[in-house]
């Protein structure tokens, strides 16, 4: 029975109460008293801080808070971190309440937003709470991971609500808080409510701590004899925890009636990728790697490998601690310092508790296990004085190895440190924009006694707030000056003194942002032009985040580039390092972009806070005729190309959603299909759900490993542009004399360096260049016969006389291209027509 059938007729809190604990024990669930203390509090009215340890049952108190909401008949909101523990609690709820109760805002979706429980991002209420305040109509607020109030960009998102939704009941949780006293008396004073702090130190599953200064290879063999698997082997960096899950190849983890469990389970799953060929190997011997880098699918396969209790060890990055879902009975720190992106500094009490307790698994594990290894200068030294023996001697003749440059350490007593800490106070993180003082004029009321209680009854110290107050001043003015705020001498009907001057789109802080200025760049395009597809596609992928990994990546690619071509021009090293400077990655339309979003900016200002950021990802590919293989061993991006895909993603929903079906062109609209299509058949999971989201009722439940595939030529017009894109690709090789490139692509049809040199030459004797402007990769210049298993296909040349008597033969294998989710050509001739 769902939860939503128990729901009891009226908002009595023993009825309530009653009800959401019959439904749990016919679960097989008893709660802990920390639970049935915190579901008392809040069927009763109160506010509740829930501050337990990871695998206490926080996300059942949390179902028990919109049960009591709806039985009050109140809209109830949950709100989470990260969209991935959005969309999955979005999921699990419908299971407990139904389709038609639960709705989703994420920022780029929105689903039954209408629905009396509401799954969101904490920016998504943070917009609702300051556009709506008091007149929203939100009965319940549970946030969720609230120690995010600490982050310094993000972190004013889990304040505003606290400051703007005094109506609301709340439910703060997370295992690492700290000392909440002044959430507790702040929260009482704002809602009129009694607050209720429930903690707890004692985990379900209690936690031993150890110390180690054997090297890790040995640390980790040791575990493993102790039956201390599955182990979560923690890095700090991605390449480190690839590296060391690679290392442990050496180490027969898993039995042979493992493997072959492993090897069931796997099945048909797609590993298509060179960092996806490295994972099938290593989690067939028992191994996982798990980090935000990775695909989704893959990340998922490793998840699903261990639930199943087959991956014995996970080497992994500290993204561990938000949510994820690894079963894992022991963590091992391979570090207790990291860079944090500006410095190295030691981890935090808060930090370390987060990862710490993810060991040990409720019903499984009696207890769990966290180990910290020393450095491993100290862990040489240890071996080297381990080896001298007991002689007086030998000892003092052992050279110990220094710590790295910069290296900031650790020992044991850092370590017990850590464990006795308890989590630093959250620190308040509250910000000003654009959009605050914009949503906030644009509700009734007078903004400017809402601005001053805002600015002045925040949780920031008094230096803090004059600053907020002085900046809130200056935006305030550039608004009055740009024309889009007008201050009144009488309120108006609404109580309003000032008021503005425009119409905001519809959740113009929910969505992206900078869509409507997309829209009206792409007023500025030619639609006739060569370029306009790609040329939308630039204005598109300049209001997108940018995915710094790739765009690093690029301008090292650009530059090493610009290196090699400067030495051989003979310039001078002074001289390179400084032309060096002007160097960076693609940034198509720089100009027209940033020339229209000054313009735009001064009618629109709330845009200032998301400035245009142009750049070439999906262009760039597009470009260069890649496939996402191609593209990722290009620009070396193997160990983050989830974060390429991520992007590729986006990009697609982006042009699907900003770009009105009346500026599509045929270029245009096969630019679509293609992305659309590429992404599908690289990892399916990222559209999959944004389409299930339209239709959460008939959403599948992910249970199995194994992925869902879409043949890739089901799709034909999606599929003949990646076949135009393969034999293009091929076209700007031949153009630029790259034989041994070519030769890697199509040796095994007999094409090697060789054989495309020869061929070729002949085509130059008679033509001074290959083109390879839009004339040359387009539709006219590529010929297709279509069979039922094979397309014959000849991708014509575009001579500088325009002959078009050159081409390259190939066939399509349509079978192949299926299993491969690419377009798989064999090339059959390079001749005159």
């Amino acid at each position: 029975m769902r939860l939503i059938d128990r729901l009891p007729k009226g908002s009595d809190p023993d009825a309530v109460f009653e009800a959401f604990s019959e439904w749990v024990t016919e679960r097989g669930i008893t709660l802990y008293p920390a639970q049935e203390e915190a579901l008392i509090e809040i069927v009763s009215g109160a506010n509740v801080i829930l501050n337990t340890p990871t695998g206490s049952g926080k996300s059942l108190v949390a179902a028990g808070a919109h049960f009591s909401a709806l039985a009050r008949d109140q809209v109830t909101f949950y709100t989470a971190p990260i969209k991935a523990l959005v969309s999955e609690k979005f999921f699990d709820l419908i299971e407990m309440f139904g389709s038609e109760n639960v709705g989703m805002m994420t920022g780029d979706a929105s689903v039954n937003p209408d629905a009396p429980i509401v799954c969101c991002t904490a920016e998504v209420l943070a917009s609702i709470a300051l556009r709506e305040g008091t007149d929203a109509d939100i009965g319940q607020v549970v946030m969720d991971e609230f120690h995010f109030y600490a982050e310094p960009e993000r972190g004013w998102a889990w304040q505003i609500p606290l400051l703007e939704l005094p109506q609301a009941q709340f439910l703060l949780m997370s295992a690492t808080l700290g000392d909440v006293k002044r959430f507790e008396e702040d929260l009482t004073r704002r809602t009129g409510r009694p607050t209720a702090v429930v903690t707890s130190a004692e985990r379900p599953v209690p936690l031993k701590y150890e110390y180690r200064v054997t090297p890790l290879h040995e640390t980790i063999e040791e575990l493993l004899q102790d039956q201390k698997a599955p182990i979560y082997v923690v890095h700090f960096t991605q390449a480190a925890a690839a590296e060391r899950a690679q290392a442990l190849m050496s180490i027969n983890v898993s039995t042979k009636a493992e493997k072959e469990e492993i090897a069931r389970l796997i099945g048909d799953f797609r590993f298509t990728t060179k960092f996806g060929q490295t994972l099938s190997r290593l989690v067939r011997h028992g191994i996982g790697i798990h980090h935000a880098g990775m695909l989704p699918k893959y990340r998922r396969l490793v998840e699903r490998l261990a639930q199943a209790g087959l991956l014995k060890v996970i080497c992994g990055t500290d993204t561990l601690g938000v949510g994820v879902n690894v079963p894992i009975r022991t963590v091992l720190f391979t570090a207790l310092s990291k860079y944090d992106g500006s410095r190295v500094r030691r981890l935090r009490a808060r930090e370390f508790h987060q990862i710490a307790g993810r060991a040990g698994r409720a019903g499984f594990d009696v207890v769990g296990y966290v180990v910290a290894q020393a450095p491993e200068h100290v862990v040489e030294n240890e071996k080297a004085l381990a080896k001298a023996g007991d002689d007086p001697k030998k000892r003092r003749k052992v050279v110990r190895k220094k710590a790295p440059e910069g290296f900031v350490g650790w020992d044991e007593e850092v370590f017990n440190k850590l464990i006795a800490a308890d989590p630093e106070p959250l620190q308040s993180r509250f910000q000003v924009s654009h959009a605050m003082l914009l949503s906030v004029i644009g509700r009734p009321g007078n903004a400017f006694q809402a601005m001053k209680k805002l600015l002045t009854d925040n949780h920031e110290d008094r230096a803090r707030q004059r600053r907020h107050i002085s900046q809130a001043i200056a935006i305030y003015r550039s608004l009055l000056a740009g024309g889009v705020v007008e201050q009144l001498e009488e309120p108006d009907d609404e109580g309003r003194y000032a008021r503005l001057t425009v119409d905001l789109q519809e959740d113009f802080a929910l969505n992206q942002p900078l869509s409507t200025f997309a829209l009206a760049a792409m007023e500025l395009l030619d639609p006739s032009s060569p370029s306009y597809a790609l040329d939308v596609l630039s204005v598109i992928e300049s209001t997108l985040e940018d995915p710094r990994q790739i765009l690093a990546a690029q301008e090292n690619k650009a530059k090493g580039e610009a290196v090699a071509q400067m030495k051989a021009d003979g310039v001078e090293y002074e001289e390179r390092m400084e032309l060096l400077q002007d160097i960076t990655y693609p940034k198509p339309m720089v100009d027209t972009l940033e020339g229209a979003y000054e313009i735009y900016r001064r009618g629109h200002p709330w845009v200032a806070d998301y400035p245009v950021q142009p750049k070439s990802v999906v262009r760039d590919m597009y470009e260069q005729a890649m496939t996402f293989s191609e593209y990722v061993a290009y620009y070396q991006l193997a160990r983050v190309e989830g974060i390429v895909l991520r992007y590729l993603a986006s990009a697609y929903k982006a042009l699907q959603q900003t770009v009105p079906d009346s500026v599509k062109t045929d270029d245009l609209q096969d630019l679509i299909e293609w992305l659309g299509e590429l992404v599908r058949q690289v990892d399916s999971s990222l559209l999959d759900e944004w389409e299930q989201l339209q239709h959460p009722e008939t959403a599948e439940q992910h249970t199995r490993i194994e992925e869902k595939v879409t043949a890739v030529t089901a799709n034909e017009r999606a599929f003949r542009v990646l076949v135009r894109n393969a034999m293009f690709r091929r076209v700007e090789l031949a153009a630029l004399e790259k034989y041994y490139e070519l030769g890697e692509m199509d040796a095994e049809d007999g094409w090697n360096a060789d054989r495309w040199a020869d061929a070729l030459d002949a085509y130059f004797e008679e033509h001074d260049e290959i083109q390879t402007g839009p004339d040359a990769r387009g539709p006219k210049l590529l010929q297709i016969e279509r069979e039922t298993d094979v397309w014959r296909v000849r991708q014509v040349l575009d001579d500088p006389a325009g002959h078009h008597d050159w081409g390259i033969g190939a066939e399509v294998d349509l079978r192949a291209s299926d299993e491969a989710g690419r377009a798989v050509v064999h090339v059959t001739s390079v001749d005159r027509l």
